[in-house]
Parts: structure tokens; sequence; C-alpha cells
């Protein structure tokens, strides 16, 4: 992280469904190349604030700045052009394409139409492209596998190479370790703490371990609120987040 613009700037941000409010107005700062955790219980409003920075969902009131830009009223798609890649909850993937297809295609293959690959063994570096991405995320083996015959575990791991295809500046994971195995999990930490230094992480992830070993700041998140910000050590001790959070002991997170 530097003293430079921040990467993200969210100022008030909030959403409400009529006179729900799934989200009250929050303040969020992630700098250039830091890495922010969002915890929280099911239904505090984590997914909502990445769908509201994203562009997936528009904001009720707020704004998001991204390098200094405001870019309160743009689409998602233009935000993603602008570098802003995230995952989501569900898999987003081309089920009856390879692996390998659907990293192509992430790349930006223009010979995609109609469900089809034209004419993709002309384009020789983006191949070699989406080899080193695919290996990146572990997945060398799966090159050519028809994308619905993988393990959850694997499709999940193959969200973040069509991530990371985008050569994102901001880098938005929603749930990447869910249905993952200990040793899926121990991977994604691995490839998470490899992310180039320029690269801002916002991460939601329920997994602790993942969550706090990954992180410089960490955000909880309870009932659409914002209720505590801090270093994971202070999360960690923190005799609020044990009671609201994980009603439990957070002694055993690494």
């Amino acid at each position: 992280m530097t003293d430079q613009t921040p990467a993200l700037r969210v100022t008030g941000l909030s959403k409400s469904y009529g006179g729900l409010k799934a989200m009250r107005p929050i303040d969020l700062v992630v700098g250039d190349g830091e890495r922010v955790s969002v915890i929280g219980t099911n239904g505090a409003g984590k997914s909502t604030l990445f769908n509201c920075i994203a562009g997936t969902v528009p904001a009720t009131t707020g704004t998001v700045s991204y390098f200094g830009r405001d870019i309160s009223k743009m689409s998602a798609a233009h935000r993603a052009r602008l570098g802003i890649a995230r995952t989501f909850q569900t898999s987003q993937l081309f089920d009856q394409m390879t692996a390998a297809q659907n990293v192509y295609v992430a790349l930006g293959g223009r010979e995609f139409t109609g469900g089809m690959l034209w004419h993709v063994t002309r384009d020789t570096l983006r191949w070699e492209r989406v080899d080193r991405l695919l290996a990146r995320v572990g997945l060398a083996e799966v090159h050519d596998a028809i994308v619905a015959d993988l393990s959850h575990g694997e499709q999940r791991q193959l969200e973040l190479a069509m991530a990371f295809a985008l050569q994102p500046k901001v880098l938005m994971l929603d749930e990447p370790a869910a249905g993952f195995s200990p040793a899926e999990r121990s991977r994604l930490i691995q490839i998470l703490r490899e992310l180039p230094s320029e690269v801002s992480l916002i991460l939601i992830e329920h997994d602790m371990d993942i969550a706090l070993a990954v992180a410089h700041r960490v955000v909880v998140m309870h009932d659409g609120e914002k209720i505590l910000e801090g270093t994971p050590d202070e999360i960690r001790s923190s005799e609020r987040v044990r009671e609201i959070y994980l009603g439990g002991s957070l002694d055993d997170v690494a």
C-alpha cells in the first residue's frame, strides 16, 4: 500500500429495497495494492457491498471512486474494462467448453461467436497465456477437461484464472474458497499471497484462515453495517467479533 490516490474510495454507499435496508451507509478506502478482507455472518451485507462497488446492483446512496475517478454511474461492464474484476458466489462459467477455452474467452478471444470458438489455433500467444494462467491456479492438468466435469473446487479455481486474465487493478473475490478441500484452501492462500503488489484485493470469505492470512486490513459487517475495521491481529483478538461473528474463539486462527 502506498500514499498515492487509493484504488477505491466508497463514501456513504447504501442499498435499500423498499423499506428493507440491505446495507446502511458505508465508507471504505482500499489503498493501491492493499488487501482487504470483508467478513460477517450471512445477511451481513457483504455481497451487497460487492455488488454496489462492481456496479451489478445500483446503490441507493453514496459514491464509488476508482483511482480518484467517480464511477458511481458507470455500468458493471464499464467498471470491468477500467480494471475491476470480480468473481461471484455461484459459478459464471461456460459449462460445455473446456477449462482452456473458458480462459481464452476471458482473455478477450474475438473468435468467440454463437457458442463456438473459430480459428483459435492461429492465436498461439493467447493460448500460451491460457497455459500460464491455468498453471498459476493449479489447473494445468485439466486444460482440456469440460468444465461440467470439473469438481466444484476446480471450477472456483478456474474462475480465479479467468479473473486474472483481465489483468485487474482491483480484484474482488466473493467466497472463492466455498467448497474447497483443505489442500485447495492452502493453495488459494498461496495464490493470493503471490498477487502482484500493484493489484488491490477485496475478499469476502467465511474461511477465517484465508480471510486473516491474506489481508492487510479486515472489515467486519453485521446487519448491513460496518461495525469494526482493523488489522488481522486486532480482529483476531476482538471480543465483539467473537460474540457477533463467531460466537467462539479465534485462538486457532493462524
